[in-house]
């Protein structure tokens, strides 16, 4: 009797499935899912932080300013970890050589729109022609690289492509890239002094010409006269919708990756590439592909990101920045695309300016003074003074950012090692197989 019933709720359920698939487009609900998921954790994120900021006597201008600064840095740590999941999420290879390949992708939009007179020199190029430059060197060198890299195991991988970035660092500081003599003219890296551009939020104006857009321009500008926001904190924030543009359009292009065969050889490399290799699938210029195509989104997203500033340092594209996004793929949820936009989010609002919005409460609402060390705060904790030791960690909360990027590492990885959205695995089949057994994939 029971595996009558048993199977009698089989049937009903695979009759359900079918007629959701033919009533439902279920893809067009899993991007309506994932929508509603990023803009409830960003509403909630923004509203908490202003309503704290305003309640606590922070100035409307600073908190205005304190969200813009988040949106910006929460849609380039996006556009990387969606670029580093290509590579790590969906194929299994450890790329950490993100920092190279911004590198090589901003200092060449930067000698190519750079004014001709400067020293160093550059081409003079528009804007437009640098970005594209600079993505596509980007992606040739990603290429060149990848043609021997690949040939090794995951770990060596992992070394060769950590060597590349600081080889390509040190080089940009070499003497002998630092000014290279053409006719009348210096080229060159600039060296440790960097190389100094037109920054690429100045297309805002331009784009401020096209109808749709200047309807958005007028209302934030608008909004910004009533509630007090600054002109300069309002065009921060249009580049900012600037580049979530681009996050979408990554995702998009991600998104179309995953669901085609070209993809499904991707994830079959992640999970075993002798096998895939054993079915006749060319596993080797699949990933030269792949590690093509991410290396080149990562230099335009060090383009929008790096490219905003009037110049360029080495000290920009230090082995940390991988760091970064790295973390934010771990806390959002390698293998997810959702995960990765939630991931950069929660690493830019919570522990990359969340502790600089506290300190300027801490500030605006205390009377702190900032004593030498350490130790000096805890003498005068001592004399039941306790406002220096709260002044020493107000002054040192850059540091302890770190100390927060840490803990934070070691709770996702005990309790939450999947990610934020991690167990949200893309299915390497053309269709879900699991879901009609009850087990659904949530992605």
């Amino acid at each position: 009797m029971s595996d009558a019933s048993d199977a009698e709720e089989a049937g009903v359920r695979d009759r359900l499935w079918d007629g959701l698939d033919g009533f439902i487009d279920t893809e067009s609900f899993g991007w309506k899912r994932d929508l509603l998921l990023i803009a409830a954790t960003v509403l909630v994120t923004y509203v908490a932080f202003g309503v704290l900021g305003l309640l606590t006597g922070v100035s409307v201008n600073e908190t205005a300013g304190f969200l813009q600064t988040v949106t910006f840095f929460a849609a380039v740590f996006a556009l990387l970890t969606l670029a580093l999941n290509l590579h790590w999420g969906y194929t299994g290879l450890f790329n950490i050589g993100v920092a190279g390949f911004m590198a090589v992708g901003v200092y060449t939009m930067a000698v190519l729109t750079a004014d001709p007179s400067g020293t160093p020199a550059g081409f003079g190029l528009p804007i437009p022609i640098g970005v594209i430059g600079g993505t596509i060197a980007a992606g040739l060198v990603g290429a060149v690289i990848a043609l021997p890299a690949l040939r090794v195991r995951a770990d060596y991988f992992a070394i060769i492509t950590l060597g590349f970035s600081e080889i390509v660092r040190l080089s940009i500081t070499s003497g002998s890239l630092r000014q290279i003599e053409v006719g009348e003219r210096i080229y060159g890296t600039g060296g440790g002094s960097g190389i100094r551009y037109t920054p690429v939020d100045t297309v805002i104006p331009w784009l401020l010409e096209f109808s749709a857009v200047e309807v958005i321009g007028d209302v934030l500008y608008g909004i910004g006269g009533v509630v007090g926001v600054s002109e300069s904190i309002v065009n921060r924030l249009l580049y900012a919708l600037v580049i979530i543009g681009f996050v979408v359009l990554f995702y998009l292009l991600l998104y179309r990756i995953a669901r085609s065969p070209f993809g499904r050889i991707l994830k079959s490399i992640r999970e075993d590439e002798i096998v895939a290799r054993s079915l006749g699938k060319n596993t080797q210029l699949a990933k030269v592909k792949v590690f093509t195509l991410g290396c080149a989104l990562m230099g335009l997203a060090g383009i929008l990101w790096i490219g905003s500033r009037s110049f360029a340092t080495p000290e920009s594209f230090m082995p940390i920045v991988t760091f970064y996004i790295f973390v934010a793929l771990i806390v959002g949820g390698a293998g997810s695309n959702t995960g990765s936009v939630l991931g950069g989010f929660v690493f830019a609002a919570f522990l990359w300016e969340g502790p600089r919005f506290v300190r300027t409460i801490l500030r605006t609402n205390l009377d702190v003074r900032s004593p030498q060390t350490i130790y000096d705060a805890f003498v005068e904790l001592a004399a039941l003074d306790p406002m220096p030791l709260v002044g020493y960690f107000v002054g040192s909360l850059d540091e302890i950012r770190w100390i927060m990027i840490g803990v934070v590492l070691v709770l996702v990885m005990i309790y939450r090692p999947e990610g934020l959205l991690g167990d949200r695995k893309e299915i390497a089949a053309a269709t879900d197989l699991s879901r009609r057994d009850g087990g659904g994939s949530d992605e």
